[in-house]
């Protein structure tokens, strides 16, 4: 079994704003997370980003800190990229499903202006809260 643990734990009050690591949040059935700015936004209601990749983008633009990819949760010690489109994960006590890996983006974020260029169009992971609940740091992830 694949097992990782979550790094972060990031929102932001509002679309295009920077998320940032609150430490815990809780997750909604079908919605999102509280008090993110993409809650009860269709099939992408939960952002995923491997901490390692976030890390190395760190070489490219040092002042990077989690949340700036606007990702929800960086997850650690997991191959993001072995899931596919309907894989489902435990996220401490919540079950995720992947709903989309990858993203278009339409224009060039800060990110991609200060390091030439962005993980989230390519490694991104999008998934729907299946069962809903609190997670925070420390917790384990797996399929």
């Amino acid at each position: 079994m694949k097992k990782g643990f979550l790094n972060a734990v990031c929102r932001a009050p509002a679309k295009g704003v920077q998320k940032v690591d609150v430490g815990e949040a809780v997750l909604v059935e079908g919605m999102g997370m509280e008090g993110d700015g993409h809650f009860g936004y269709g099939h992408r209601q939960v952002s995923l980003l491997s901490a390692e990749e976030a890390e190395k983008m760190k070489l490219k633009a040092p002042d990077i800190k989690p949340g700036a990819f606007a990702e929800n949760l960086l997850i650690q010690n997991f191959d993001l990229t072995s899931l596919k489109i309907g894989d489902r994960l435990h996220v401490g006590q919540t079950l995720l499903e992947v709903t989309q890996i990858g993203k278009e983006c339409h224009n060039r974020c800060a990110i991609y202006e200060a390091a030439g260029d962005c993980i989230m169009p390519r490694l991104g992971i999008f998934c729907s809260v299946i069962i809903g609940g609190k997670i925070r740091v420390g917790d384990s992830v797996y399929v």
